[in-house]
């Protein structure tokens, strides 16, 4: 076999299990199954034989035909279920009721075999909703991306505008310096006396300490 023929057969295969995928999600499938199934027991055991060594036990009843008709309405509900997933309410009420029938017709439900497996089915049909589309739910995903990445970039921004003022105005840092001096200690970061106009209006201390004008 060649690798082209493989990986076709390969992706035929995945293409198969694709589509039963969706098809599987748009419809109640276990509870289906489990209903299905809980109709082969009810209508098998009532027509068979226990056999204990040379001991056999009739499990048949009066109601066999009961039992039949329980079973095959089980089977019935269980693929309408699948192929009618519009129908599954009243299938999953209808099949809890044959499972409870079933307990006192059938042999105690097939020895509570079918009638668990009737009675876990319809529940999950009755409580089964169909979901919203892949497309929806991938765009709020996209859009809660969206958000939070906006949020992250507009608290940077924050950030670096916080440190550009800080940068473009060193007197709330200098500020901030004279505040952290000690108390009662000179001030040796005090900037110099801002300048004057111009060079005919500076001001300047003399040799006695008197200012003279420039």
């Amino acid at each position: 076999m060649s690798a082209d023929t493989r990986q076709r057969l390969t992706s035929g295969f995945g293409q198969k299990r694709s589509s039963f995928r969706d098809w599987r999600g748009q419809r109640p499938f276990w509870g289906g199954m489990l209903t299905l199934l809980a109709g082969i027991p009810i209508m098998y055991i009532p027509y068979q034989n226990l056999t204990l060594g040379s001991l056999t036990i009739r499990m048949s009843t009066t109601a066999g035909a009961g039992s039949l008709i329980i079973g095959v309405l089980l089977v019935v509900l269980g693929l309408t279920m699948w192929f009618q997933p519009q129908s599954r309410v009243f299938a999953g009420i209808a099949a809890i009721l044959l499972s409870l029938v079933s307990l006192v017709v059938s042999n105690i439900g097939a020895f509570l075999i079918g009638f668990l497996l009737g009675l876990i089915g319809g529940a999950l049909g009755v409580s089964w909703a169909p979901g919203g589309p892949v497309a929806r739910r991938a765009e709020r995903v996209d859009g809660a991306t969206d958000t939070t990445g906006a949020a992250g970039t507009a608290g940077s921004a924050g950030a670096v505008g916080v440190a550009d003022r800080a940068a473009d105005d060193p007197a709330d840092a200098e500020t901030g310096t004279r505040a952290g001096a000690p108390h009662g200690r000179p001030d040796t970061a005090l900037s110099p006396a801002a300048p004057g106009d111009g060079a005919d209006g500076a001001h300047d201390k003399d040799g006695n300490g008197r200012h003279r004008a420039g």
